[in-house]
């Protein structure tokens, strides 16, 4: 009962138990495209029914995760399906159960004011962006934010990080910086801020229907 359960998985040539970062990636995806629809909707129409929905399930999910196992996770057994032709890249089991308690603890707080309580505030607005941010991070970026917090608590116990980001190491040629490119990316923020300056107006002006197809709706 105890391994049909346990947290993380054990695999050979690993001396503790680990989680397929990839599919970890998928399920944050998951996440992260329901919350952030549930968002938009909360904030453009006023409708907060979606986003009661989005919070109950990202609050079941990472409970089955911490709770149970992993591998019992919705999200997870979605983004296994998504990956599974994909080589796994595993990392630490222990700093990733960390890193999703800050996620109960962030979704609880939400489920209560917003669902329990039926209240929107500041806070809970505040807590959304913060749960966007983590999942955002995760899977566009592979990094998990709640793991950086783990590995700066417990500098000695985090091991297989996403990316190896744990073992010291120089940086090799092709992740390297150069100058030249930091003054590409400034002068592409200049260039945006002289387009915006330029042609603010044309972009302000609405779109008319190439088609008529509105029209030809309208009139029908």
């Amino acid at each position: 009962m105890t391994d049909f359960i346990r947290f993380g998985e054990e695999v050979a040539g690993y001396d503790i138990p680990v989680l397929n970062e990839r599919e970890i990636r998928a399920g944050a995806g998951i996440l992260f495209v329901l919350m952030f629809v549930a968002i938009l909707t909360a904030i453009l129409k006023g409708n907060f029914t979606l986003l009661k929905y989005a919070v109950t399930i990202f609050l079941t999910d990472i409970l089955v995760r911490v709770l149970v196992s992993p591998r019992f996770a919705p999200s997870l057994i979605l983004g296994r399906l998504l990956v599974r032709g994909q080589t796994p890249e595993y990392v630490g089991a222990q700093q990733k159960k960390f890193a999703w308690i800050i996620g109960i603890a962030l979704a609880t707080i939400m489920f209560a004011l917003q669902v329990v309580v039926n209240s929107y505030s500041p806070i809970t607005g505040l807590i959304c962006l913060i749960c966007l941010v983590f999942l955002f991070f995760e899977t566009s970026f592979g990094i998990c934010i709640g793991c950086k917090v783990y590995s700066l608590i417990y500098k000695q116990k985090a091991q297989y990080c996403p990316g190896e980001v744990c073992a010291p190491k120089d940086r090799q040629a092709i992740q390297r910086v150069s100058p030249a490119q930091v003054l590409i990316v400034l002068g592409f923020v200049g260039y945006i801020v002289v387009v915006a300056m330029l042609f603010h107006d044309n972009f302000a002006q609405h779109p008319f229907d190439l088609f008529g197809i509105d029209k030809g709706a309208h009139a029908g």
